[in-house]
C-alpha cells in the first residue's frame, strides 16, 4: 500500500469520523461520539507513523536518505562538480544560462526549506 493510498483512507475515514461524531450528537449519544472521534484520532496517528516509516524520519526532520541512492554516497564537491556539468550541457543544448542557474538556486532554496 502506497503512502499515498494510505492518506486517501485516512482522510476518508476522518470525513466519515466528523460525520458521524455530528450525527452522534445530534441525537445525543455522547458515547458515539466519543468513539467517532477515537476512530478519528487512530486513522491520523497511522498517516503520522506512516508517513514517518516511508520517510525514515519524523515530518519535519532530517532530510530522508535512500538506501542506494546514487547522490547520498557521493561527496558533495562530486555532487556540485556533476550539477555544474549538467548546466554546461544545457547552455550548450541552447537553454538559457542564467535561466539555468536561477532554476538551480531556486531548487536549492526549495530543498533548504523543506528540513
Amino acid at each position: 500500500m502506497t503512502l499515498r493510498s494510505i492518506r486517501r483512507v485516512v482522510i476518508v475515514v476522518c470525513v466519515a469520523g466528523i460525520a458521524g461524531m455530528i450525527v452522534s450528537s445530534i441525537v445525543g449519544s455522547t458515547g458515539g461520539a466519543i468513539t467517532f472521534g477515537l476512530l478519528t484520532a487512530v486513522a491520523i496517528l497511522c498517516s503520522i507513523v506512516a508517513t514517518a516509516v516511508a520517510y525514515g524520519h519524523a515530518p519535519g526532520g532530517a532530510e530522508p536518505t535512500a538506501a542506494g541512492d546514487a547522490a547520498t554516497e557521493r561527496a558533495p564537491s562530486e555532487l556540485g562538480d556533476e550539477i555544474e556539468s549538467h548546466v554546461t550541457t544545457l547552455v550548450a543544448g541552447g537553454a538559457d544560462e542564467a535561466e539555468v542557474r536561477r532554476l538551480v538556486r531556486d531548487a536549492v532554496r526549495f530543498g533548504r526549506s523543506q528540513r
